[in-house]
């Protein structure tokens, strides 16, 4: 089954050219109401204000700026993200590879280069942990197993930690 072109069409695209004109111009900044009531072939300037007023603009704003932004905007963001990673600040060269990192889905919104480590410190911890049951269970020893777990991370002080 065929579908309608109307059907496939977004908001913008289903409005009147006049329409369409307006939400560029007001996308663009920098008209006067009535600079665009010319451009759109209206004498009255209330007609703009009208017209902004009305649900199918907020639709058709929202369809285009999308569009603006997956098209040259998002190109634009991702250059200026790349030159941030040359900036003098660590943190906002930290920001830039951690935003790049995320749009290659190389990491999640939840993770943070901090987060990632502690993940990664809790998985060594756990693998040890079941390394050392194997060990004895190996050594068919049946009693309660006590695994001590000394972090290397941490400077040690007169036999205790120092989690300064």
């Amino acid at each position: 089954m065929k579908k309608d072109k109307k059907s496939i069409l977004g908001p913008f695209d289903r409005l009147k050219k006049s329409q369409q004109t307006l939400i560029r111009l007001d996308f663009e900044g920098n008209h006067t109401n009535a600079s665009i009531a010319s451009e759109i072939g209206r004498k009255n300037s209330e007609t703009v204000s009208r017209w902004r007023a009305q649900e199918w603009y907020e639709v058709g704003m929202a369809d285009y700026i999308n569009r603006q932004i997956k098209t040259g905007l998002k190109r634009q963001a991702l250059q200026t993200t790349v030159k941030l990673l040359n900036a003098n600040s660590e943190m906002v060269r930290l920001q830039a590879a951690t935003t790049l990192l995320k749009m290659a889905g190389m990491l999640s919104d939840n993770d943070t280069p901090e987060l990632t480590r502690a993940k990664i410190r809790k998985a060594n911890a756990e693998a040890d942990i079941a390394e050392r049951k194997a060990e004895q269970l190996t050594n068919n020893v049946a009693d309660d197993l006590t695994i001590n777990i000394v972090r290397n991370d941490r400077s040690v002080k007169d036999g205790k930690a120092n989690n300064d």
